[in-house]
This record gives C-alpha cells, sequence and structure tokens, in this order.
C-alpha cells in the first residue's frame, strides 16, 4: 500500500506588485519589512505584516534591472544596497518607511555580469571589527565601523573588495602581494559567478571570500595573502551559482547549474574545504541557496520552479514547495527564522511558515 504523501503547504502570503522577474530579495535585520528587486530596475518595500508595499522605486536603469538587494546591521539597519546590471552599485537610506531620493553611496564597478553582491557574514558571537583589506604596500589595521562589498570584478574571473564608506575598491583577488610574488590566474576558470564574503572566528578580523567560477570550481581566499587561495576544490561540474555560508562560519551549501547541492565544512586552522554531504536533484540548476539562521534548515531555489527545504545537519529533504510558475531566483529567511520569502521570474514573491522554531 502507497503512503499517501502530504501536500506541499502553501505560502502564508503572496506579494504581487513587481512588473518584471523578481531577481532578489532580502529581509530587514530587524524590522518586519522585506526588499525586493526586479529585472526592469524596480526596488520596493514590503511590510511582512500588513503584506502590502511600503515604497517602491526605480533604482537602476530599466533595461539592465536589479541584479541584487542587500541589507545587514553591519552596514547600519536604515541601509539597503541594490547592485545593477547596469554596472553600479548603490546604497540607499530608510527612513519614515521611505527611501532616500537619492543613494547616499554610488559605486561604479563597470561590472556587468551575473553574479550578486555579497555583504560580509559575521559569526553570530563574533563582535570583533573587520580588518580592512588594505592596498597591498600598506599595513592591516583595524578599521573600526569599515562596511566592506565582494563583488565579481571588472575582470570578469576576479573578485573584488570595495569599502562603502570612501566607495573605492580595496582589492582584487588574485593580487600580487607586497613580497613580489605573482598572484596566481583565474582566468582560465572562468567567470566568478557567485560570492559570499565572511569573517572566520579564527581569522583575527580579516575578511575571508568563498568565489564559484563557471568551471565549476570554488576557490577560498584569505584578503592577507590576496594571491594565493588558501585552498580550492572543484565540487561540481557546470558554473556555480549560489554560495551561502552558515552564521558559524564554519561551512555552508553551494548550488550550481548542474544536478546537485553540496554541503561542506570550513576549516580554518587547517585551510580545507571538505564535502559534508552531496544531494543529487531530478532537475539541474539551482539559482540561489539560504541556511536559516539557527542554521537547522536550509531552502534553494531552483531553474524548475521549485523552492526545496532540506534539514542542514542531515541534508535529508523536508519539503517541495510548487506555488511558482517560472524559474525561481532567490530565497531567504528573516532573521528572527519565522519567514521565509521566494521571488520567481513569475514576477511574485511568496511568503512561507514552515518549521519555525519553538518559541
Amino acid at each position: 500500500m502507497n503512503k499517501q504523501r502530504r501536500p506541499p503547504p502553501d505560502p502564508v502570503a503572496v506579494l504581487r506588485g513587481h512588473r518584471a522577474s523578481v531577481t532578489d530579495l532580502c529581509f530587514h535585520p530587524s524590522q518586519p519589512l522585506l526588499y525586493t528587486g526586479s529585472a526592469d530596475g524596480e526596488l520596493r518595500i514590503w511590510d511582512t505584516l500588513q503584506n502590502r508595499t511600503i515604497v517602491s522605486a526605480g533604482v537602476h536603469n530599466a533595461a539592465h534591472g536589479v541584479a541584487s538587494v542587500a541589507c545587514s546591521s553591519s552596514i547600519g539597519a536604515d541601509k539597503v544596497i541594490s547592485q545593477g546590471r547596469d554596472g553600479t552599485v548603490k546604497c540607499w537610506d530608510i527612513g519614515d518607511g521611505g527611501l532616500s531620493r537619492a543613494p547616499s553611496v554610488m559605486i561604479a564597478t563597470n561590472a556587468y555580469h551575473f553574479c550578486k553582491l555579497s555583504l560580509v557574514k559575521r559569526p553570530h558571537s563574533c563582535s570583533t571589527q573587520v580588518d580592512g583589506p588594505k592596498h597591498h604596500d600598506e599595513e592591516n589595521t583595524e578599521v573600526g565601523g569599515s562596511k566592506y562589498i565582494a563583488i565579481a570584478g571588472e575582470q570578469s574571473s576576479e573578485v573584488e573588495i570595495w569599502d562603502l564608506n570612501t566607495a573605492e575598491r580595496c582589492m582584487r583577488l588574485p593580487q600580487s602581494c607586497s613580497t613580489g610574488s605573482s598572484a596566481i590566474s583565474t582566468k582560465e576558470r572562468g567567470m566568478c559567478m557567485a560570492v559570499q564574503a565572511f569573517l572566520p572566528s579564527e581569522s583575527q578580523g580579516f575578511l575571508n571570500v568563498v568565489a564559484g567560477y563557471e568551471d565549476g570550481s570554488m576557490l577560498w581566499w584569505d584578503i592577507r595573502n590576496p594571491g594565493v587561495p588558501v585552498t580550492s576544490v572543484k565540487f561540481h561540474s557546470e558554473p556555480v551559482l549560489s554560495l551561502c555560508i552558515d552564521d558559524s562560519c564554519n561551512g555552508g551549501i553551494s548550488g550550481a547549474a548542474d544536478e546537485k547541492i553540496v554541503l561542506y565544512s570550513l576549516d580554518n586552522s587547517m585551510g580545507t574545504c571538505v564535502i559534508k554531504k552531496e544531494i543529487d536533484l531530478e532537475r539541474p540548476g539551482i539559482s540561489s541557496t539560504s541556511i536559516r539562521p539557527d542554521g537547522k534548515i536550509f531552502a534553494t531555489a531552483g531553474w524548475d520552479h521549485r523552492v526545496r527545504v532540506y534539514n542542514y545537519c542531515t541534508g535529508n529533504a523536508l519539503a517541495i514547495l510548487k506555488y511558482h510558475h517560472a524559474t525561481c531566483n532567490a530565497v531567504s529567511y528573516s532573521p528572527d527564522c519565522k519567514l521565509m520569502a521566494s521571488a520567481s521570474e513569475d514576477t511574485v514573491v511568496a511568503l512561507w511558515k514552515l518549521y519555525t522554531p519553538q518559541t
């Protein structure tokens, strides 16, 4: 006798308003707000209690659109960053439920790729300031309150680190060191397709970056040695499209254009990135991955219109969500772990309450 499978749950809310593919989303670090960006250049701020738009604005060229949106308490709770496929990154101030008329910072990265930028992920227990990635002829000193982004560079196989305070590029990865040793080349790996900046507790406050490339490889960089990566691994056979580091900064997940999701551990003392589990998929293509802040579950956004939810410790599948009618571009969890949001080419954002932590 066949076991009856429970039907997949429905979203608790559906947010309609975008007129183009919703490319990315992120939750406000402390308030019930959701930021979304779309392929026609629009940024929307949603109230997730009343499930309505608070404000919408065209923040990037409509022909190029928004590639990503990002926010974090580390850059200020009243700020949101938008990255356009027009080669710019803009930082916006949020006040009284509105968006500043002009960006407080604008960076011309001249990078026109599909790689979404990354803010710096810090371990939950970590309160150290980030040591700024200085130019290689300067000493590294602690820079209080500095805010950095990692992004695929103007040279598409490179990663660039930019300072949001000064709107200046601090470093390229790879980059020749002050000792005169030449940097490795990443050109043979193809374009940088995914990037995640993070701060391992063992790094003495120095920025680390994991980057995924077109050939399926991943490099782990420590900015103290920008010429040579900490380690290089190749878990995927197709371009790496998404990377997410967990809130302990000791592991993460990767999704790609192939038929698998990889869970891996990062050992800072050994400088190793090791597979913990491979999850095989029936259909290829993972656009986005997100690990819930409590580290218990994670979700993926797929080309097959599905959002999948897994146990982060075991890699076991928990749910397949079939609401969207086109490619899912992004998935994200709220800081309190109670809500998950998914965005799709079908112009819709869905809110979900699944496996919420018991309070």
